[in-house]
């Protein structure tokens, strides 16, 4: 069960939140999850900053994985986390990505 929460800077219409939503969706097949699991979180408009300074474009994604995977594929993953955002206005060098193992994850009343 893979959740990924995304605190964009930009503001966001509907269709562009959609087509993140989507790629993010396809994208997570490279940590070797399905689709069917996956949780996305898109808060935009958000304010971030960094060395003291507020991010006119920018992005901060954090991703949380039952399990783990590889560094190479978590390599994978944040390219194409940058590939997805930079048509959104936000340039690869303003998003930061964090990975999260998590050993134990529950959901319906009891864990995986």
């Amino acid at each position: 069960m893979p959740f990924i929460d995304c605190k964009i800077t930009k503001e966001l219409n509907d269709s562009q939140k959609e087509e993140l939503k989507s790629g993010l969706g396809r994208a997570v097949s490279l940590l070797h999850k399905p689709e069917s699991y996956l949780m996305v979180g898109i808060a935009d408009g958000y304010d971030l900053y960094f060395a003291g300074k507020k991010l006119q474009g920018g992005a901060y994604v954090e991703i949380s994985l039952f399990g783990s995977a590889s560094s190479s594929d978590y390599e994978k993953m944040t390219a194409e986390v940058c590939r997805l955002l930079s048509p959104l206005g936000v340039p690869a060098d303003k998003i930061y990505v964090t990975y999260h193992p998590v050993k134990d994850w529950g959901w319906n009343g009891s864990n995986f």
